[in-house]
């Protein structure tokens, strides 16, 4: 019995000093690309800079195949793409990245 009372409270421990995670919304990563980002990366391509597109091929060109690597391009921004840090919340950015891995997988064919 204490040893299944130990475990328990190490687990609620652990559990109180973790951070929260959010929960990842693909529905709600596709409404936000298509309002903030389809105007240069429709079906996952780039109108900007032809070869750095969203395809999993060039993701995993220019490092950018993880969602830390597309949260960290979506926040701040690069080169011509601006930055969406302050008008999107993180939760939101979190599921934009997740959608476009997602459809990277998927190759980004027309729904």
């Amino acid at each position: 019995m204490k040893k299944v009372i130990s475990v328990v409270l190490l687990c609620m421990f652990l559990l109180g000093f973790s951070q929260p995670a959010f929960a990842v919304d693909l529905e709600s990563g596709a409404k936000i690309f298509k309002a903030n980002c389809a105007a240069c990366h429709a079906l996952g391509r780039n109108n900007v800079v032809a070869a750095k597109t969203l395809k999993k091929d060039a993701l995993e060109q220019y490092g950018m195949y993880s969602v830390d690597a597309i949260i960290t391009q979506v926040t701040k921004g690069k080169n011509a793409m601006p930055a969406f840090g302050k008008k999107l919340k993180a939760d939101e950015i979190e599921n934009v990245a997740n959608y476009v891995l997602a459809q990277a997988d998927a190759g980004w064919k027309k729904k």
